[in-house]
């Protein structure tokens, strides 16, 4: 297949596109910037620099790429694109990425529309699913979209994305949170320095993806033509209360401190604080059983380990 991969430079794009070209598929891959083109040559793909806020350009790289599928994976949020990472006003950190996730996404449908093919975007699911009932969620289930907080605006970003993507009969991939190469760089950090504190009890609940396993399921819904929305997430959901600590361990670090409920949302927020203390994580049941995908790692447990040993 020809498959266009919008921000393949990215942090899974990076992993995305090897698996496809080792596949056997044609890769046409965006980025934005001329520096990034090497890095593009290097993993398989024909780079191209683009814009992806600017329609008109979007339509020409997809119409010239002539592909078979459309896959966004445009983002930007590393320091590059939106500065040191700011968790407590995440509407000023993600603002641009919440435009590529809006217009962007409305850019690439366009063209995918005018070529005549389908659509994979990302998605996300990690805490934020409905603060109700158990603490795993499937595709069912409603989304948190954390009115009158920061982090509304880059949530409903992300109902966008499923909404007209569904509407054209695409796929979405809501990923857990990344781990891997390149994705945690930051929280280790934060880790190690004793800066990323468990917060009230950290019985909230996140789910976890390593970027390999991302990319692999990824694939699958490319080339099975895959509709709908796929939870893209390890076997192990988990409260914060577990994953840090063992982040912490994995790393080297000394245990993470705790700190109250009140003094964690002065410090971080208020998406900070639902994700600690009341978040809900995913099933991957679905994935598995329509797109017959299986986690390399199956767990956050050995995956932490493994990447930070």
């Amino acid at each position: 297949m020809r498959v266009f991969v919008a921000g393949g430079s990215g942090v899974l794009g990076r992993r995305l596109v090897p698996q496809l070209v080792a596949r056997g598929h044609q890769v046409t891959a965006t980025t934005t910037t001329t520096a990034k083109l090497d890095l593009l040559a290097r993993i398989g793909a024909q780079g191209t620099v683009l814009d992806g806020l600017d329609a008109a350009a979007v339509g020409e790289a997809v119409a010239a790429a002539r592909p078979d599928v459309v896959v966004h994976q445009m983002t930007a949020i590393s320091p590059a694109h939106a500065g040191k990472p700011d968790i407590k006003h995440p509407d000023r950190w993600f603002a641009k990425t919440n435009r590529l996730r809006t217009e962007g996404t409305d850019h690439l449908l366009a063209a995918a529309e005018a070529a005549g093919v389908p659509v994979v975007a990302q998605g996300y699911a990690s805490w934020n699913g409905i603060r109700q009932g158990g603490w795993v969620k499937t595709e069912e289930d409603p989304l948190d979209l954390l009115p009158g907080t920061a982090a509304n605006v880059g949530l409903k970003a992300m109902a966008h994305v499923e909404d007209v993507v569904g509407r054209h009969g695409g796929a979405v991939m809501r990923y857990g949170a990344f781990y891997g190469p390149g994705a945690t760089d930051d929280q280790v950090e934060l880790v190690r320095r004793r800066q990323y504190p468990l917060i009230g009890r950290g019985q909230g609940y996140s789910s976890w993806i390593h970027l390999d396993d991302a990319a692999s399921a990824t694939v699958i819904a490319i080339e099975q033509k895959a509709r709908g929305v796929f939870n893209i997430v390890d076997d192990d959901p988990a409260p914060a209360n577990q994953w840090l600590p063992h982040l912490a361990a994995s790393a080297g670090a000394k245990p993470p401190m705790r700190i109250p409920v009140w003094l964690g949302r002065l410090l971080a927020g208020d998406q900070a604080v639902v994700m600690m203390t009341e978040g809900r994580g995913f099933s991957n049941d679905k994935a598995k059983r329509e797109l017959g995908w299986e986690p390399r790692y199956p767990s956050w447990r050995q995956g932490f380990e493994e990447g930070l040993a």
